[in-house]
């Protein structure tokens, strides 16, 4: 069974605190993941932000419009029970708590008329939606994050070879190895180089070295390649290696890695967009939103 849909949650929501018991928020997740029959598997994905499950939030949401409607009330902070007016939408027998059931109170029409004003997200455009409004815009930032990072992608590829091997140490960097730019690593490249494009310290101090290779390639790298490239490290006495392509690796490549000794780190081309986007090489930020909840710590009276 896929994750329900918020506005789906809401009548199995209200029926279970139908008992008239004040139900403290994280109380109701597993009654309702049981009522939907959900796979652990299912229980445990995860909204794009990472910070709760997708079920979690879907369940929250029908909570949070359910209150709006004025069908439960919050008893203190975190803790809700079903309202007079709740039980007498249940004695209605409905088939399905939505939006179009919530519109007949006036509280809910006023909620959804401050939403619309405030947002561009508002309940009547994610209606049609199994996504709460937290997920749609955090689907939309991870749409626009997979764009950018497609273009990187394009423009490393029209780049030379040799600025794609400064690229990547210039990564590395920003993520932490090597101190500063000017003595973190250097940039070897050419022929002779023993198969190695870089070297860069592990850390400030430079007790340990890791040797790179960068591979603009739009084909899959394969076992072949890396384990070259092991051979390299053996032939520098290196225990640490980071081989970066802009295409993929074969399943063999990623296997091989997991057998040896030495320590390899494969990167492909999304893994390594990513890691730019989120180290602030090659991209600017453009706008910043911030998400707010209330903080009903404040309100609690000593």
């Amino acid at each position: 069974m896929a994750i329900p849909g918020y506005q789906d949650v809401m009548l199995p929501l209200l029926q279970l605190m139908s008992n008239d018991r004040v139900y403290q928020n994280k109380e109701v997740f597993e009654p309702m993941a049981a009522h939907f029959e959900l796979s652990e598997s299912e229980r445990a994905v995860m909204i794009p932000s990472g910070r709760r499950t997708a079920f979690q939030s879907r369940v929250a949401w029908a909570r949070t419009y359910l209150f709006q409607a004025g069908l439960i009330e919050r008893v203190s902070r975190g803790h809700y029970r079903i309202t007079e007016r709740g039980h007498s939408v249940l004695k209605s027998s409905p088939e399905r708590i939505d939006f179009n059931l919530l519109r007949q109170f006036p509280e809910f029409r006023s909620f959804e008329g401050r939403t619309a004003k405030k947002s561009s997200i508002n309940t009547t455009e994610s209606e049609g939606s199994q996504a709460t409004p937290q997920e749609l815009m955090a689907a939309g930032y991870q749409e626009v994050r997979q764009q950018v990072a497609q273009g990187l992608l394009h423009q490393i590829k029209d780049s030379a070879p040799e600025f794609f091997e400064q690229l990547v140490v210039d990564l590395l960097v920003a993520m932490g190895y090597g101190g500063s730019r000017a003595d973190a690593g250097q940039a070897v490249g050419g022929s002779g180089d023993g198969g190695i494009d870089g070297i860069i310290k592990e850390d400030k101090l430079g007790l340990d070295a890791v040797y790179l290779q960068a591979k603009r390639w739009e084909s899959p790298v394969g076992r072949p390649v890396v384990q070259a490239f092991a051979g390299s490290l053996e032939g520098h006495r290196a225990r640490k290696g980071v081989m970066i392509t802009t295409s993929t690796f074969s399943r063999d490549a990623e296997q091989y890695v997991g057998m040896i000794e030495k320590r390899i780190v494969l990167i492909d081309g999304e893994q390594l967009a990513q890691l730019m986007i989120d180290h602030g090489i090659g991209v600017s930020a453009e706008e910043t939103y911030t998400l707010y909840r209330i903080d009903y710590d404040y309100f609690t009276e000593e």
